[in-house]
């Protein structure tokens, strides 16, 4: 058995491996095909030179050549041709771990967009031409060991700290181009789109989500309660047996206010639709139809509601219907931040909440947010958790001493979303979990505790068999290792939330020229 094992391992492995070396090999070929788009860019450069009045003709012909030839979109292809040239004469550093194929296009691709406040920054003159390989430098480490999603974050949040200034003023444009449109799609349907703040497009899909999740869960909100499905004895008097106009039944009208025989029949009172039952015997029904529609399924009194087989994007898009049609609008012009009634996480220097600077805040698992957001969001709550950070900008500590609350918004802070590698589920879609058992004395505390997702929380469960059971362990740096049940191990970094970068270069030590140590915690 244990022979039989170890030949699937050997299997597992040498499989893994052989996908592994060939990502990287594509990676590689692909840096080789941006190198050529490189090269192609400077000799249409040289076209336009020697004549200039054909620019424009001599652009499309060259994208439309390589597009029908790749068999690519025309606005790929644009893309494809800007980032080319971008890469080979900006970032050299990214530009070699993509020719190793340590990273993809993917990669690529987010570094180099989510640079433009950097560069933007270097053009107005406002930072240092040295930034751009500080930012280069910093998205690496990250994009060489995760996700194209993470770095996408990370690379924004870098971006934001190098240049804030600069993020701050384009979030100001861009809030200008909100807006709402819609197209049809064919097939009865349309596409809604609205462009909007994203703290507010985060709040409004998170609070969607919520409420379908809650119409899943219960039921009895939505489906009525038949009763039993048999008829039982019921007690009913014909001395109250009333028609709903408040008459007298038939059986107790004295003979001359009974109704005349001419009287047509609809002035005739309907003894069973309009019945109010009594506390007496009686079993029969004179139409031969249920009295009480509570008696039979069947009944044509009840409106029978189906089971709820909507999945959760149809419930998010059928709630985005009914709360868009049936709210009631803030207040004018005002930005309904009071409204929102979701879970959104944003992380804010102390001084820039007091007013005393204007750098982003920053929307966790997004990006940066402008600092009124962040002001006007903190005047919705009644607390704030203040984040020690450490020099290297990890979260060393809070401020509150209260343990098990302590430790949740520590973890919180810290891990930002599921801490499987490549992961991007919120915190509060997560579960706290222990990396040793609480079971086999594993102990409730921070170095042994992380977020865990629906998805990836049961690959460690001990009822999973060793063969395909994960294991995970919390590392000195608070990475989490992963283990697989090939044996390879994966890690994941926690997120560094702030960067410090000094205004002005510090004097040098005396004896030690070039060197700076930051302060051992920063000022707020």
């Amino acid at each position: 058995m244990a022979a039989d094992f170890t030949e699937l391992l050997e299997r597992r492995t040498a499989l893994l491996d052989e996908w592994t070396a060939k990502q990287r090999e594509i990676a590689a070929l692909q840096a080789e095909a941006s190198t050529l788009l490189a090269r192609r860019w400077d000799l249409w450069q040289e076209e336009v030179a020697a004549a200039p009045q054909h620019r424009d003709a001599i652009e499309r012909s060259m994208i439309s050549e390589y597009s029908a030839a790749g068999h690519i979109s025309h606005g790929s292809m644009v893309f494809a041709f800007a980032d080319a040239h971008l890469l080979a004469s900006e970032f050299e550093t990214v530009r070699e771990s993509f020719a190793a194929g340590s990273i993809t296009p993917g990669h690529v691709r987010e570094i180099l967009r989510e640079a433009a406040p950097v560069r933007e920054s270097i053009d107005a003159g406002m930072v240092d031409a040295d930034t751009l390989l500080l930012y280069e430098a910093a998205a690496l480490e990250t994009a060489e060991h995760d996700t194209v999603g993470r770095t996408r974050a990370q690379a924004r949040r870098i971006a934001a700290a190098l240049a804030g200034s600069t993020v701050v003023e384009q979030h100001e444009r861009a809030a200008a181009d909100r807006t709402v449109t819609i197209r049809s799609i064919g097939d009865g349907l349309v596409l809604l789109q609205a462009v909007l703040s994203e703290h507010l497009g985060v709040a409004i899909l998170d609070r969607l989500t919520k409420m379908a999740r809650h119409m899943k869960q219960h039921p009895e909100d939505r489906d009525p309660d038949f009763g039993p499905s048999e008829p039982e004895e019921v007690g009913l008097d014909t001395e109250t047996l009333l028609p709903l106009d408040g008459g007298m039944p038939d059986a107790q009208m004295p003979d001359a206010q009974m109704p005349d025989a001419a009287m047509p029949d609809t002035q005739m009172p309907d003894a069973h639709a309009g019945a109010i039952f009594g506390s007496h015997t009686f079993t029969a029904d004179p139409f031969d139809l249920p009295l009480d529609p509570k008696f039979h399924d069947d009944s044509p009194c009840i409106i029978h509601v189906p089971a709820d087989t909507r999945t959760m994007d149809q419930l998010r898009a059928d709630l985005f219907t009914d709360l868009l049609l049936a709210s009631t609008p803030t207040d004018a012009h005002g930005a309904g931040l009071e409204s929102i009634h979701a879970t959104i996480q944003v992380t804010v220097a102390a001084t820039t909440l007091a007013g005393g600077d204007d750098r982003p805040a920053e929307l966790d698992g997004f990006g940066a947010l402008m600092p009124d957001v962040a002001r006007s969001l903190s005047g919705q709550r009644t607390g704030w958790t203040r984040l020690f950070l450490d020099a290297s900008g990890m979260v060393v500590e809070t401020d509150t001493y209260t343990p098990t609350e302590q430790m949740r918004r520590f973890l919180r802070a810290r891990d930002q979303h599921c801490r499987f590698p490549g992961c991007r589920a919120p915190v509060h879609r997560s579960q706290i979990d222990h990396h040793e058992d609480w079971a086999l004395g594993g102990k409730t505390h921070v170095d042994n505790l992380a977020h865990f997702c629906g998805r990836h929380h049961p690959l460690k469960h001990p009822d999973i068999p060793d063969s395909h059971r994960w294991f995970a362990r919390q590392l000195p740096d608070r990475s989490v290792e992963w283990t697989s049940p090939n044996g390879r191990t994966y890690r994941d970094k926690p997120n560094r939330r702030v960067m410090f970068v000094p205004s002005v270069d510090p004097p040098d030590p005396p004896g030690e020229p070039g060197r700076f140590d930051p302060p051992e915690r920063p000022p707020f």
